[in-house]
């Protein structure tokens, strides 16, 4: 769409936006994976592309590395000013243990949280997403559900197979314990065949997430907002003074 611009030394002059400058060089420096905005008490925290662990992933890949999130999570704890966190994801999953560790500490945070789900949040961001104490997902968003795998040369011994199937039981067990999904139903989604050409597993499209108790409800970026500002009210109301 072509926009309209005036030109000529008429037209007034518009002062950039108190505090744009740092936030186009946080952009620029990390790839938007934090935009502070002025003044608010409700900070969003934003997961996209893949989920990168221990070990870095190509330069092309998007990634969100852990260990850029993890000190962002400390620090909105510690900030007085943060009455909430709103986590938007938009990623195809990555490193499992990264994948848990993040979700761990977003369950762990004293403050209300809220997880959107926009595009896409699948594989380990399933349990990332349900860590919020409140989970949310676009219309026509999706997530995948599917066994744990691991990339690359894996020895066939009994050891590597138990170390999978505990890994797979650590995912399992916290996202039935941080939504209303049970363990029989989350666990067929997980081992369903037939619906993925390739592969075992389950795409849940939005209201279908809903349906079987993985997320609260469908709702917009405003919907996810406006809940977790009523969250954060709540919070203060019950607050010692």
């Amino acid at each position: 769409m072509a926009h309209a611009q005036s030109g000529g030394d008429s037209a007034p002059s518009r002062e950039a936006p108190r505090g744009s400058g740092q936030v186009r060089e946080n952009v620029e420096a990390l790839g938007a994976t934090e935009v502070p905005t002025s003044k608010s008490r409700l900070h969003t925290l934003v997961i996209i592309g893949q989920i990168e662990g221990h070990l870095q992933l190509p330069s092309q890949n998007k990634t969100t590395k852990y260990e850029h999130v993890i000190p962002q999570l400390i620090a909105i704890e510690e900030n007085p000013d943060i009455e909430g966190l709103l986590v938007l994801l938009n990623t195809v999953g990555g490193d499992v243990e990264a994948g848990l560790a993040l979700a761990e500490m977003i369950a762990g945070l004293s403050k209300p949280t809220v997880a959107l789900v926009l595009g896409g949040g699948h594989s380990i961001a399933v349990p990332v997403a349900v860590s919020a104490q409140h989970t949310m997902i676009t219309p026509t968003a999706t997530m995948t559900i599917h066994p744990i795998r691991m990339n690359g040369l894996v020895i066939g011994v009994p050891q590597t197979y138990e170390y999978l199937d505990k890994m797979q039981d650590r995912v399992v067990n916290f996202v039935i314990s941080h939504s209303h999904v049970t363990e029989s139903k989350f666990r067929e989604l997980m081992f369903r065949t037939g619906e993925l050409a390739r592969d075992v597993g389950t795409v849940l499209v939005g209201q279908d997430a809903v349906a079987c108790g993985l997320v609260d409800e469908v709702g917009s970026v405003a919907q996810a907002l406006g809940r977790l500002s009523a969250m954060a009210d709540a919070r203060a109301a019950h607050a010692p003074h």
